[in-house]
Parts: C-alpha cells; sequence; structure tokens
C-alpha cells in the first residue's frame, strides 16, 4: 500500500474523524477499500449531505493535491482533458515562416508539451512529490453521457490518447471521488469500474454530532431543537427539496448570529429561507406549519430528558 495510506477501516475512520468528517463504518470500508485497491468511490446521494467533503478531507489529511472537475451539462474533453493553445501556436507558425525551419519541424514543435493547456483530469495523471492527487468528479450527473463514456478509459487504466502525442498514462493512479446528485442514471460500465456508496441523510444522533463540530457556537438546546426540527421535516417527505446536512448547520449558524437560544416560531419564519430553498416550501412550512411541528419538537425532547 502506498505510505501515507490508511492501513486499516479504524484507522480510516480516524482519518476522517480528524477531519472533522462524522462518518460511520460502512462509509470508512468503502473509503478504505477504494485507497487501498486504488479504485474509484461513486458516492451518490442528495445534495447536502457530505459527498463533495470526503474528497476535501482526504486532500487534506492526506497531504495531497485536491484536484477538482466541476460537471455541468455540455462539458466537453476541452474543458475537462486538454486543449492546444492555438494563440501560441499561431506565433510560433509565424516565426517559423521568417526561418528556415521545414514544415514537418514546426507541426512537431507545436503540438508538442510546451503547447498543451493541461484541464483537470489530464493534471490528475501527472506525477506529484506529495503523492498521487486527489481527483474529484463533483456532479457527474450533471454532464451528457458522452462525456460519461470518455471517463471509461481514464477510470480503467488512468490514462488519456492524445492524438498528437499519443497515451498519456499515470505512473501512479490518482485518488478518484466521483459524487452524483441522481439527476439522471450514471451508466453501469461506469459504476462497475467504482466502488459505490450511497450516502443518505443522517440519523439524529449523527447529525447532532455534526453539528457540535460545524457550529460549535450554537446552544446546547437550540442544536438539539434544530437537528429535530429538520428531522420532522425530512420525515414528512412533502417538500420540493429536502434540507441536507449542509443547510442544517447554516441554519444553526444564522440563528446562532441571531443570538437565538431556543427555537421560536418567529425565529423559524424569519430564518426558513436559510433552510428551505425553494418558495413553495417555505410557504407551506411558514406560520402554523412551523409552530406545530416546533411543539412537536419540544414535546418530544422534554419527553426524551
Amino acid at each position: 500500500m502506498p505510505a501515507g495510506l490508511p492501513k486499516s477501516v479504524i484507522e480510516t475512520l480516524m482519518l476522517l474523524s480528524q477531519g472533522r468528517y462524522v462518518a460511520d463504518r460502512s462509509l470508512a470500508t468503502a473509503v478504505y477499500l477504494s485507497l487501498s485497491l486504488q479504485r474509484p468511490l461513486f458516492l451518490e446521494g442528495e445534495a447536502g449531505t457530505g459527498k463533495t467533503e470526503v474528497a476535501k478531507v482526504l486532500a487534506e489529511r492526506l497531504g495531497r493535491k485536491l484536484i477538482r472537475l466541476q460537471c455541468y451539462e455540455g462539458l466537453d474533453v476541452a474543458s475537462a482533458v486538454y486543449e492546444w493553445n492555438y494563440p501560441r501556436q499561431m506565433i510560433e507558425i509565424r516565426l517559423a515562416e521568417t526561418g528556415q525551419e521545414s514544415k514537418a519541424t514546426v507541426e512537431e514543435e507545436i503540438f508538442s508539451e510546451q503547447f498543451l493547456i493541461k484541464r483537470p483530469l489530464l493534471q490528475a495523471l501527472e506525477p506529484d512529490i506529495a503523492g498521487p492527487p486527489v481527483l474529484l468528479i463533483d456532479e457527474l450527473d450533471r454532464t451528457d453521457e458522452p462525456f460519461e463514456a470518455f471517463l471509461l478509459e481514464l477510470l480503467s487504466d488512468y490514462q488519456v490518447s492524445i492524438p498528437e502525442l499519443g497515451t498519456i498514462k499515470a505512473a501512479q493512479p490518482p485518488l478518484v471521488v466521483i459524487t452524483s446528485n441522481r439527476t439522471r442514471e450514471i451508466h453501469d460500465a461506469l459504476k462497475r469500474r467504482c466502488f459505490y456508496y450511497w450516502i443518505d441523510y443522517p440519523g439524529a444522533a449523527r447529525e447532532l454530532e455534526i453539528l457540535k463540530l460545524k457550529a460549535p457556537g450554537a446552544a446546547a438546546e437550540l442544536s438539539r431543537q434544530v437537528v429535530a426540527f429538520v428531522q420532522k421535516l425530512r420525515a414528512a417527505g412533502d417538500l420540493f427539496k429536502l434540507p441536507g446536512i449542509a443547510e442544517t448547520i447554516d441554519w444553526a449558524h444564522a440563528l446562532s448570529q441571531l443570538d437565538v437560544l431556543a427555537l421560536t416560531p418567529e425565529a423559524i419564519n424569519d430564518t426558513l429561507g436559510v433552510l428551505l430553498k425553494y418558495q413553495d416550501d417555505i410557504a407551506k412550512i411558514q406560520g402554523s406549519e412551523a409552530e406545530r411541528l416546533l411543539a412537536q419538537v419540544k414535546a418530544e425532547l422534554a419527553a426524551a430528558q
């Protein structure tokens, strides 16, 4: 196993914990197997559940460079892998025309590596003194299927084919983390090249633990109420977009900034835009529904204590 990588599931749990990432054993197992067997890790789940954070924590704790490819509709090879520096090539051609160089020599020079603009996927194949980088391919489901098909060569053999230069292969495979919010299904051919893990919304106990780490300034009672309220919203399941962990953390920060020590109907109504991102969802919860949910939360917490 490459030096510096965790040597067991327990060490992987510790590594994630040191990066202030609260993971369960099953996620740590998937991360450990991905690192030790040099296979990409495919993380799928709802937005805001901590998929991207896994790659960030790995890069930070392992001391590796993080190379991030943010996916979007229409993403192509020129933006993701490489493109030629055409302005520099044209200048080189003009300069060569004034000299005695042959056409073959000029062509060989302008299609050399010094005229190559390396994008994230090609950068990830380059050797690094700190070790292979962490390559984050974020929100793959936003891309088109042809780009997804292009990734198959990279994920199978950790190499990229450039017609003018040939095949560029990584001396050591990068640590690949792929995320998807499942707005569309990813093809089986790509999934088969990865270790798969679904990151779900956390239970109340784990979400409270996350909140204590990420929003330590929030009052203890407020944190318990925030987590319980968010859990109620998710359990109802009738919202267009359920709040993720990221929204829970943002809401706790916002309420703390307003010096709120415990949830009130007024505090909820004033800050729902931090927690919910669609007006229809906000309108559904504001007012009497927020008051009803809060009453349930307080009664359940009081009974538990």
